[in-house]
């Protein structure tokens, strides 16, 4: 099918403004950013779309690529293996930048916390760690780090957070098979969970909470802005003086934060009608 930017935009998209979002058209042409922040792949869950990832990857370079954690799915794997071809090739492509000069920073996240232990220990080029600093062009200091810690539920009641999690993925299983259906009907892929989380009070409330969480500590430590992931929700924007700046994830807005060579910070999305259909 032919490539095609995406003609409807997710409800998130409606927060964000029209300069820091990028809609990738995918004409095949090579982008190069001083830094990427990519966030939340889960590979080892069905969900992950890798194959998009890799070929974002593959038409995108940067002297830096920050992965901000949960890019290994280990709750996922520890139930079941699940590990197709696509998501070695992600792990080929980061692996492969590293090798010809990109240095990568990964930053574990809950569902790869199982990395934590190896915190602090470089392997080539790429180092791992549970949080890092970004310095700008202008020299101000970004915090870089997953979010879980900020969440009360994984960090008071992980039982509820793993139930959740299964929640989260059935979802998205059941939203596979429905776009099947609108995709009959010519219709666009519609994201079943990104609707629950934009409708429902408790999950805009937690959200908002979350957000709150992350710039007041950023704040009190001092820095200029903060790079995050965790809840699956791509945001930029200024927080009571502070810059928030949300990956989004790999799982359903296929969303990533760029530093441009001047120094500015984009929310790209690497989405495309050919994805949709692929994807359901």
């Amino acid at each position: 099918m032919k490539d095609t930017p995406l003609a409807i935009m997710p409800d998130w998209m409606e927060s964000i403004e029209a300069d820091d979002l990028i809609v990738a058209e995918n004409n095949h042409q090579m982008s190069n950013y001083r830094s990427i922040f990519i966030s939340d792949v889960h590979l080892g869950s069905k969900g992950a779309k890798a194959e998009f990832l890799s070929e974002f990857l593959k038409y995108n370079q940067c002297d830096k690529l920050y992965l901000v954690g949960d890019i290994i799915d280990g709750w996922r794997l520890k139930k079941r293996i699940f590990w197709p071809q696509e998501h070695t090739n992600v792990i080929r492509r980061i692996l492969t930048k590293a090798k010809r000069g990109t240095e990568v920073v990964f930053v574990t996240g809950n569902h790869d916390d199982f990395l934590r232990r190896y915190s602090g220990v470089d392997f080539g080029n790429i180092r791992l760690t549970d949080e890092a600093v970004h310095v700008t062009t202008s020299g101000e200091k970004l915090l870089v780090v997953h979010g879980d810690k900020y969440d009360s539920v994984i960090q008071t009641q992980k039982w509820l957070a793993v139930i959740g999690d299964w929640g989260y993925e059935s979802l998205v299983v059941i939203n596979r098979y429905f776009n099947r259906v609108r995709h009959k009907f010519g219709m666009g892929y519609w994201s079943l969970s990104a609707f629950i989380k934009q409708k429902v009070k408790s999950a805009v409330s937690f959200i908002s909470a979350y957000e709150e969480a992350v710039v007041d500590d950023c704040k009190k430590q001092g820095y200029k802005g903060v790079i995050c992931g965790h809840i699956h929700h791509p945001e930029i924007r200024e927080i009571n003086g502070v810059e928030y700046l949300n990956c989004g994830d790999w799982v359903e807005s296929c969303t990533a934060i760029v530093e441009t060579r001047d120094g500015e910070m984009k929310l790209l999305q690497w989405v495309e009608i050919s994805h949709q259909t692929n994807a359901a």
